[in-house]
């Protein structure tokens, strides 16, 4: 007997992961340039990227990045009340992560194990861990 297992095709995980980041990039009131680089994409993919039926491929890097900046925008929404939710990762910060600069700033830097540093950051504060 055979189990079907039904599993997505890569660019429906893109379509969702780009939404939510979207979602995410709004709320925080990201540039188009700071959404961009987070991302590690240029301005131009992420301006396509973000729209609907965008059929471009996304590296696992990039899908790893969306990935790590939704776990930190649920972090924070967990973590902190409006608007210190929302403002978090663009204000300056004396965490032992980011010596003063804003933690996108950070992010965008440090690159992917830099927003994993941050991500693991906030699990911790919001876990106890």
């Amino acid at each position: 007997m055979q189990i079907a297992v039904k599993t997505r095709e890569p660019a429906a995980f893109n379509a969702v992961a780009l939404k939510a980041y979207a979602r995410v990039v709004e709320l925080w009131s990201l540039s188009q340039k700071e959404a961009a680089a987070l991302a590690d994409m240029s301005e131009s993919t992420w301006k396509r990227a973000k729209k609907p039926g965008f059929s471009g491929e996304l590296t696992k890097d990039q899908l790893l990045r969306l990935s790590a900046v939704i776990g930190i925008y649920k972090s924070l929404d967990l973590y902190f009340s409006d608007p210190l939710s929302r403002t978090w990762f663009t204000r300056p910060n004396t965490g032992p992560l980011f010596s003063g600069a804003r933690p996108i700033d950070t992010a965008i830097d440090g690159g992917l194990p830099q927003i994993l540093a941050i991500r693991n950051y906030l699990d911790a504060l919001r876990g106890g861990a």
